[in-house]
This record gives structure tokens, sequence and C-alpha cells, in this order.
């Protein structure tokens, strides 16, 4: 059980979404932003590091925004949903963009195909928290 479903059902109100959901988007942005800072390290141990220049900037953007992204949902005492909606559409956008750009470089790059994958993941987490918040 990861430590996002475990404080949330230490909450001591009634939540305006689901838990389980609440807690899978948080663990998905916690996780990319660790596939993202560690890509964007070993973009920098490449020999090609020029070519990875945009890869490691989009990943350090999106390890970011997720973090960021991650401390708004977690806390839900008196939450603005408008924050709240403007943080996970600007995470999606992110996750997306470091997720196109990281599959340009998963065929020369293991570290590359591993954060597009989490990046896409959290692009759908954050997707269908936003679907669910209507």
């Amino acid at each position: 059980m990861s430590y996002a479903t475990q404080m949330l059902d230490t909450y001591p109100r009634t939540f305006n979404i689901d838990a389980g959901l609440l807690a899978s988007t948080i663990d998905a942005l916690t996780d990319c932003a660790q596939a993202c800072t560690a890509d964007a390290d070993d973009d920098l141990s490449e020999q090609n590091v020029a070519e990875l220049v945009k890869c490691i900037r989009l990943c350090m953007d999106c390890a970011d925004i997720c973090t960021t992204t991650a401390g708004v949902i977690s806390r839900q005492t008196d939450y603005d949903a408008n924050v709240t909606r403007t943080m996970l559409d600007a995470c999606a956008a992110t996750c997306k963009s470091s997720g196109d750009e990281c599959e340009q470089h998963a065929m020369m790059h293991g570290h590359c195909r591993v954060c597009a994958e989490a990046c896409r993941r959290c692009e759908r987490a954050c997707r269908d928290l936003m679907a669910a918040m209507k």
C-alpha cells in the first residue's frame, strides 16, 4: 500500500473525489518526477549529451511540475477545484511533451524508454482525475 493511500485513509473528512483515483494519481506523479529526475541525470552521462539537451530540459520541467502537482492534490482541505484542474492540465501537457521527447531517444537509451512510460502513465492519471472532477 502506497503512502498516498495510507495518508488518504487517515483523512478525517470526506472526499469530493474517489480516494483510490486520487492516490493512484499522486503515486503516478511521484513516480514520474523520480523517473524524469533520473533520466535527466542519465542523459547528462551520455556521450551524445548535446543531442539530449531538449530531453534534459523537458525532464527537469516535468519533474518540478509533477512534484508541485502532487503537493497541490495531496492537500484536500478546502481545496479550490479551479486551481487543481489547472495544475492537472498543466501537468498532463508537460508529461506529454516530456514523454514525446523521451520516446525519440528510447531506442538508443533505455532510461529514456522508462521515463517515457512514466510520463505517459502520469499524463493518463492526471487526465483521469480531471475527468472525475467534472
